[in-house]
């Protein structure tokens, strides 16, 4: 595994970051702020922002009009939060697919709707959208989350197009399983469900179909964060960046 680092300097620059209290988010988050960004760590728990290196803000982005009492003057806005919920169409409740539309979709619309004229005044920005490799394909029993996702991309792409030719270029990155708390509870929740070890979970289920043979790290999507925050990147924007060990190139 590669512990090289981007040259990044983004010294004068503010960073939002949503869901940055665990996971990727935090990940990000120190990255960015390790790069000299002011860095927003926006999250519904409260981010350990003297570790980190940012201000903790916390707020509920399942409502999607928190979004505008948000800092308007961002530089970089990365939408990371979310979460997933398991069930079969027939029996997946609405109210939790509604949800996970709001968090994922249009809670990211909002923040990009927010801080995207500050963006063009300045002529420079980034938008990074975390989704997922379930934004590039499905897998069955998990519609609100390919679906949000799905969405996700899309947004990313018709931002792209209209930011095009001001500075201001807009991405999403797509992993597959990254070792992360949530990813935790998923592991021990589908090594009770199965009677099978924890272990076994990671080998049979979760890299069962990724060419390579291991989960992500959070320290490794910061970085792709990192290196799309960087000048050689001016001409990455609308593309769907698949982190995710060879798992879409079946």
């Amino acid at each position: 595994m590669s512990n090289q680092v981007v040259a990044l300097d983004l010294t004068g620059r503010t960073a939002l970051v949503t869901g940055a209290a665990s996971g990727i988010g935090r990940a990000i988050a120190t990255r960015l702020a390790t790069a000299g960004a002011d860095v927003l760590l926006v999250d519904v728990h409260e981010a350990d922002a003297e570790q980190i290196g940012g201000r903790a803000v916390v707020a509920d982005l399942a409502d999607p009009d928190v979004a505008d009492t948000l800092r308007a003057e961002v530089d970089v806005l990365i939408n990371n939060a979310g979460l997933q919920v398991v069930a079969p169409v027939h029996e997946f409740p609405p109210e939790r697919f509604a949800y996970l539309q709001r968090l994922m979709v249009e809670t990211p619309f909002r923040l990009a709707r927010r801080v995207l004229p500050h963006m063009y005044e300045r002529g420079w920005g980034r938008i990074i959208n975390i989704s997922s490799v379930h934004g590039l394909i499905a897998s069955p029993y998990k519609s609100a989350y390919v679906t949000a996702k799905h969405g996700l991309e899309g947004l990313s792409k018709t931002i792209a197009l209209e930011a095009a030719g001001r500075g201001v270029t807009s991405n999403c990155i797509n992993p597959a399983f990254v070792r992360t708390p949530l990813v935790d509870r998923q592991i021990a929740d589908q090594a009770a469900a199965h009677g099978i070890s924890e272990s076994e979970v990671i080998e049979k289920i979760m890299l069962e179909r990724p060419a390579i043979k291991r989960l992500i790290t959070p320290e490794e999507v910061a970085e792709l964060v990192a290196y799309l925050c960087t000048p050689v990147a001016d001409l990455i924007t609308g593309a769907s960046i698949a982190l995710d060990g060879g798992w879409t190139a079946h």
